[in-house]
């Protein structure tokens, strides 16, 4: 079963000090000195390296020095998306320009005073959502799982917006609350479904060629709440632009006996990983699980 343990590597310091460089260099300063940070952990982490190349290897076929310089192209992207993110939340997103597909179906959802449910991955850069939804004019409510983060999450939330909330993920279960109230505000709520922690429930569907571990709370969520559902993604096009997609919304309504309530959930997430699957192809350096996400081949 994939292994992801809640954390992600990165500290406070390191985020004060790309912010400062950003204030006072702009993006371009920062990007140059991203790729010696990118070639560092290229070098220096044998684990994330050996389980990015299993993924263009064998899941995406790629040949054996095309998917090790994707490797070094993952990281790369990976951390400009994290600038990104940084420039935005800092507010120093001037240069930075969006696309959207699938806008209406979100807009719909505010004029109809519904609220939903927007399902997304550890592909591209959505923790960016908020931003980039902020034309709705509606409150948007983000739930990440990375608990370790708190330092992170109440640093970064100094420069966010007032429309834009942060629910992480607690042992106590203290998000529980902030959640059920976001729905009942009819609050835009964002959750990636592709990662679960240790004791989580989860189910097996099949992506990418073979069977992969998703949690169920995500699409539970879908049912409980009984709101629009849309599947999105906010995917690095260039160095300033950003492509953001949304699945036209649907309604899953919850069924009475557990077992339906599986094969429901079940049915979600296989359409969750097919339009998942679309993306990842389209934008096969913008995948941003480092751990053993599928199980390793028997042999």
């Amino acid at each position: 079963m994939a292994t992801w343990k809640g954390k992600t590597r990165g500290g406070l310091t390191g985020y004060r000090i790309f912010v400062a460089v950003l204030r006072y260099s702009g993006l371009p300063t920062a990007y140059f000195l991203l790729r010696f940070v990118a070639f560092y952990f290229f070098l220096t982490n044998p684990r994330s390296f050996a389980t990015t190349f299993r993924f263009y290897r064998t899941r995406l076929g790629f040949g054996r020095l095309k998917s090790i310089a994707f490797i070094y192209r993952n990281y790369y992207v990976f951390g400009q998306v994290l600038l990104d993110r940084i420039a935005v939340m800092a507010g120093f997103h001037s240069k930075l320009n969006y696309t959207f597909e699938g806008e209406e179906y979100l807009r719909k959802m505010v004029t109809d005073g519904t609220g939903g449910l927007l399902i997304s991955a550890h592909a591209g850069n959505f923790e960016m959502a908020g931003y980039m939804l902020e034309r709705l004019k509606t409150n948007v409510s983000v739930i990440m799982f990375d608990a370790e983060h708190e330092r992170i999450k109440d640093y970064l939330d100094s420069f966010a917006g007032k429309n834009y909330r942060i629910i992480v993920i607690r042992d106590d279960n203290s998000h529980i609350h902030e959640i059920n109230n976001a729905f009942r505000e009819k609050h835009i709520v964002c959750i990636h479904g592709d990662r679960f922690l240790p004791g989580s429930k989860t189910m097996q569907a099949s992506f990418l060629g073979r069977d992969a571990f998703f949690p169920t709370g995500p699409f539970y969520l879908a049912m409980k709440f009984n709101v629009p559902v849309s599947f999105v993604f906010a995917m690095k096009e260039n160095r300033n632009s950003y492509h953001f997609y949304a699945s036209p919304p649907r309604f899953f309504r919850q069924e009475g006996l557990q077992e339906k309530r599986d094969i429901k959930i079940l049915s979600i997430i296989r359409e969750y990983t097919g339009e998942l699957e679309k993306i990842i192809r389209k934008y096969p350096a913008q995948w941003f699980n480092y751990y053993e996400f599928w199980q390793k081949d028997e042999r």
